[in-house]
């Protein structure tokens, strides 16, 4: 074919077959931007659009190899300190806090398929680091795989409810996918024990026994934290629990800083997994997206929450710094 020949069958292919064909040439051929402008009879400036409409719209997608990240020397420090199993360590340079979260989230998102297997019953925490991580897994299908929520229901202002964050990645990983038809907290203890003991409640709850992995990142306990905006606990109940000795929140639920469960008065109302269930498991893979989550992170690795971790290269120091 001449290249005026294949000049008049790209100005015919509009659209998604001319940004297949350039990013094609791209980066399967390794042909540079001219040299694509060149033979497809078409504008320099053209051939970037058309390259920046593929990363935008998923025909390509770029990604590094895990041992970039898992092999980092921060990485390797991070896994002898605390004693876990692996870390991902994305750079932060010159990144603010938005910008480092988005980094370390899309790394967790990258790298958690590879720590499931065929068969496994993944427990999913909720928030917007767990919601954006499910949004950004690469849809797949792992055999067998069970997606569990861990928490009831809640009525957030937010739009990563619990059931949100275990059925949007349930369904990018073709899992099945258990969620607790009931509140995260009721208004009576007596109620709540009710509530347990219905057959259909009581037998998704005993599901949430078979879990053995964990994806969570740990919640603060700030005014701003998401346990006082979705009403798991008022100003009061945070200000009580701080006094105890609380530094963090993994699933809904007080931990202290050796990361041991701090019961309170909304402990016998509230509707999902005990934290001792989540303790030891396979993998607990612990998403650390900001510096704001250290004390309750560290909180998680002391308590035998995590055996993976997520985080950013200044984050992943003060982590060092700090523990």
């Amino acid at each position: 074919m001449t290249a005026g020949a294949k000049r008049r069958s790209l100005g015919r292919g509009r659209g998604e077959n001319a940004v297949i064909e350039v990013a094609w040439m791209y980066y399967h051929d390794g042909r540079n931007q001219q040299e694509i402008a060149e033979a497809l009879g078409i504008s320099r400036a053209t051939v970037v659009n058309y390259l920046q409409e593929a990363r935008e719209t998923g025909l390509i997608r770029i990604t590094l190899a895990a041992p970039a990240f898992t092999t980092h020397r921060l990485a390797l420090e991070l896994c002898d300190r605390f004693g876990i199993a692996g870390a991902w360590v994305v750079p932060d340079e010159g990144c603010d806090a938005e910008g480092t979260f988005a980094r370390v989230v899309r790394g967790a998102a990258q790298w958690l398929p590879d720590l499931l297997a065929p068969g496994d019953r993944l427990g999913v925490a909720w928030g917007r680091t767990v919601y954006d991580l499910a949004e950004l897994v690469e849809p797949q299908v792992i055999a067998d795989l069970s997606v569990l929520q861990l928490v009831g229901s809640m009525a957030t202002p937010y739009g990563f409810t619990a059931e949100a964050c275990s059925t949007r990645l349930a369904q990018r990983l073709g899992a099945r996918c258990l969620n607790l038809h009931a509140p995260a907290i009721l208004s009576r203890a007596e109620l709540a024990a009710e509530l347990r003991e219905e057959p259909i409640l009581k037998r998704q709850l005993e599901a949430l026994g078979q879990v053995n992995k964990l994806l969570f990142s740990a919640g603060t306990v700030t005014a701003e934290s998401h346990v006082v905006e979705s009403g798991l606990a008022s100003r009061a109940d945070l200000a009580a629990q701080v006094a105890q000795g609380a530094v963090g929140v993994i699933c809904g639920r007080f931990v202290d800083a050796e990361g041991r469960a701090l019961p309170g008065p909304a402990e016998a109302r509230m509707i999902g997994i005990e934290l001792p269930r989540l303790v030891g498991l396979e993998m607990g893979l612990l998403v650390v997206p900001g510096r704001d989550k250290v004390a309750p992170s560290l909180a998680a690795i002391r308590g035998g929450y995590v055996t993976h971790l997520a985080t950013s290269t200044r984050v992943a120091e003060a982590l060092l710094a700090a523990g």
